[in-house]
Parts: structure tokens; C-alpha cells; sequence
């Protein structure tokens, strides 16, 4: 197996786990918060669509930038807003562009050459990021990210009542 396709499958990996905590997520689930300010479960989502698209097609691929309107509503560094505060787009919206930007994502990753996944790969200040310093390190931190996040959307779902899972 290439490095391109076995770091693609640890990406994949993991958003197979996190489709799998949201498969039973319905209503006023998505946008539960155990306190004001803390992430929701549609944030997470939107904010993990973003994040794959940053990291992976553009910053380490080189390819365009996320969708600008789509990503404004999953700024990071601020409380997330209730869904009653903001405009959020609609659950079926959200989980079709993790899809579309995971398609592409890993269509971009398989597509890469040992040589590039060996270049530097820089953060969005323009210096090497404190996570990664190659494009492969890019790829596998988003992996380590999705399953970051994925914990968070497991806590979530426990704290609403809903079934550990394995």
C-alpha cells in the first residue's frame, strides 16, 4: 500500500467513526449544549468539514479555500452560539458538505506523490505548524483531529442518554 493511500485510509477511518455517532442524532440533538458557549454536535460537524478542506486540500494540497460562507458559521476561538442565537445551516446541509469535502479530500490525497507529501507544510500564519511540518504530518493530523472531535460528539451524545457505542 503507498503512503498516499495508507494515511487516506486512517482519515477515512476515522470519519467512519464519527458518521457512526451521528447516524441516530435527530432534532434538538444536534444543537444540544451542556453549557452556553460549549460546541454542539452541529457545530462539530461544520467545523470538522471546514477544517478537513483547510488542512488537507488547501493548506497541504494546495487546492482552493473552504467556502467562505459555510465556514463563518464554525469560526474557531469564540463561544459557539445556541442554534436559537445563530443562523446555522440546516443538519442535512452540514453532513452533506463533510461529504462532499471528505470525497475530495481523499480523492486529493491519493492523488498525492511520495515527494509532495514530503514537503513542508505550513500553518496559516506562514510558519511550520506546532502539530505538523510536512504535508504527510498535515494529512495525519487531520485523522487525529476527526478523532479528537469524535470524542466530543461521543461525550455529547452520553450526556443526552443515547447508547455508548463501539
Amino acid at each position: 500500500m503507498s503512503i498516499a493511500n495508507w494515511v487516506a485510509e486512517q482519515v477515512d477511518v476515522s470519519r467512519d467513526w464519527t458518521k457512526k455517532l451521528l447516524a441516530d442524532v435527530t432534532g434538538e440533538e444536534w444543537t444540544f449544549q451542556p453549557a452556553p458557549g460549549i460546541q454542539h454536535v452541529l457545530w462539530l460537524c461544520g467545523h470538522l468539514a471546514v477544517s478537513e478542506h483547510l488542512l488537507v486540500v488547501t493548506r497541504a494540497l494546495g487546492g482552493e479555500p473552504p467556502d467562505a460562507k459555510f465556514a463563518e458559521h464554525f469560526a474557531i476561538g469564540k463561544p459557539v452560539s445556541a442554534a436559537g442565537d445563530h443562523s446555522y445551516p440546516l443538519a442535512h446541509a452540514v453532513i452533506a458538505q463533510m461529504d462532499a469535502t471528505h470525497a475530495k479530500a481523499l480523492a486529493a490525497i491519493r492523488g498525492a506523490s511520495d515527494a509532495k507529501l514530503a514537503e513542508p507544510c505550513f500553518g496559516k500564519d506562514g510558519v511550520i505548524h506546532p502539530h505538523y511540518k510536512t504535508v504527510y504530518g498535515a494529512i495525519a493530523h487531520c485523522a487525529r483531529h476527526e478523532s479528537f472531535h469524535a470524542g466530543q460528539i461521543a461525550m455529547l451524545r452520553r450526556l443526552q442518554g443515547k447508547a455508548f457505542l463501539r
